[in-house]
């Protein structure tokens, strides 16, 4: 039993490990760090393969070079199968496992190292494999979860994703329409060159882009006017979806920049307890404990775990409890923090999964009124709650840990 224990024990680290790490977590930020240096190197012997002359000289460095890299990423695949349980928990291990195999992130693992090898089992297959290799380009993907900076991009996509596909539809509909138009005033004059709709639908979009090729253009004059119109048209329209994307990284950092100016912030302050043999608490879920008001119980560090104290949590022997009083003037600066919720705080009203908030930032419990709630993704946060909030946490007099 316990052998089973310490492997749960170890999965569990290794979830933290392959997952991205806090600031504080060395060794989790390490392999973040050696992940991407893994996917530079992979992406830049790709590049380097496809000069020939290079590529002849240094075809045993290069090729050494793919197959250690795809090694490294299969063992990345195997180790995030084995934490599945942690990184995507489910009801069954079985069920997190195949969570994983078939996520968007899965599956670029998959073929990050799958087709370096296949040609090893399917020789005849090797040019069909070789195509497949360019799919690990999305690997890049993996260094965006590792950096708030880069993850604001998809943050911003998909905030922006119901702007950005009417804008989106209203330039189909205005290639469609200048398609459709042109064809009919040029078919006469060049019958060769605007053969049917699709013709002009190839011109409308390389005139609508403002790439203009070239290679297919009105002589008309009627044609000309009309095609001065559809440019005109076309850069306000392409510039549409550009402006909905700079409004929103411009949003995304001002509610950054507002979530501290718009909030009362004071430090708060810890002790620490380790719980003795016949403690009245050992055994107790935390649901049951009777604390004073004022008094909270932010963490229980177990063992070399730090655990979340969620109301079904029983506190076991030699469990070292953290709790955290009302601030008090003169009080040791910390840096977990209160935070009050002001009227014109941009998180008012949103849920906890849409705050725009750091990976590396844990809003730990929300004070409403006298009650003290725990939060999950589906938890509305209100004006006037005060919430504990942290990016590191440090307890003066004590060891620094992570939630």
């Amino acid at each position: 039993m316990k052998k089973q224990e310490q492997w749960e024990a170890r999965r569990a680290r290794l979830a933290k490990v392959v997952e991205v790490g806090a600031s504080t977590d060395f060794v989790s930020r390490g392999y973040d760090f050696l992940i991407t240096a893994i996917i530079i190197v992979n992406l830049a012997v790709a590049l380097a393969g496809t000069f020939s002359d290079f590529y002849q000289r240094h075809m045993v460095l290069l090729e050494a070079i793919e197959h250690i890299t795809a090694w490294l990423f299969a063992l990345d695949y195997v180790l995030r199968i084995i934490a599945a349980k942690y990184i995507f928990p489910r009801p069954t291990e079985l069920r997190s496992v195949f969570r994983y195999i078939g996520s968007f992130g899965g599956l670029i693992d998959l073929f990050s190292f799958l087709p370096t090898f296949l040609p090893v089992f399917f020789p005849a297959g090797a040019v069909a494999f070789r195509i497949f290799r360019i799919i690990r380009i999305f690997r890049l993907f993996r260094i965006n979860t590792y950096y708030d900076s880069l993850n604001a991009i998809t943050e911003v996509l998909s905030q922006k994703r119901q702007q950005l596909a009417s804008s989106v539809f209203i330039i189909l509909v205005l290639m469609l329409a200048s398609s459709l138009c042109m064809y009919s005033v040029e078919h006469e004059a060049q019958p060769e060159v605007f053969k049917n709709a699709f013709s002009g639908l190839w011109w409308s979009v390389s005139t609508l882009l403002t790439v203009g090729y070239g290679d297919i253009y009105p002589i008309t004059t009627l044609g000309k006017i009309l095609g001065i119109v559809i440019t005109f048209l076309g850069v306000g329209m392409v510039a549409i979806p550009t402006g909905i994307i700079s409004a929103g990284f411009v949003q995304q950092y001002a509610h950054l920049q507002n979530t501290g100016r718009l909030a009362r912030e004071k430090d708060i302050q810890f002790i620490k307890i380790r719980l003795q043999q016949k403690d009245p608490w050992i055994g107790r879920p935390v649901s049951g404990l009777e604390l004073p008001y004022g008094l909270i119980l932010t963490a229980v560090h177990r063992d070399h775990d730090v655990l979340v104290p969620k109301g079904n949590l029983t506190l076991e022997q030699n469990d070292t409890v953290i709790l955290a009083a009302e601030p008090l003037p003169g009080d040791m600066h910390v840096e977990l923090k209160q935070v009050t919720l002001l009227s014109e705080n941009p998180w008012n009203d949103q849920y906890v999964r849409d705050l725009d908030i750091s990976r590396q930032s844990v809003i730990v419990m929300i004070k409403r009124g006298r009650r003290v709630i725990i939060p999950n993704g589906g938890t509305r946060l209100k004006e006037g709650d005060t919430l504990l909030l942290h990016s590191k946490v440090h307890v003066p007099g004590g060891t620094e840990f992570q939630i």
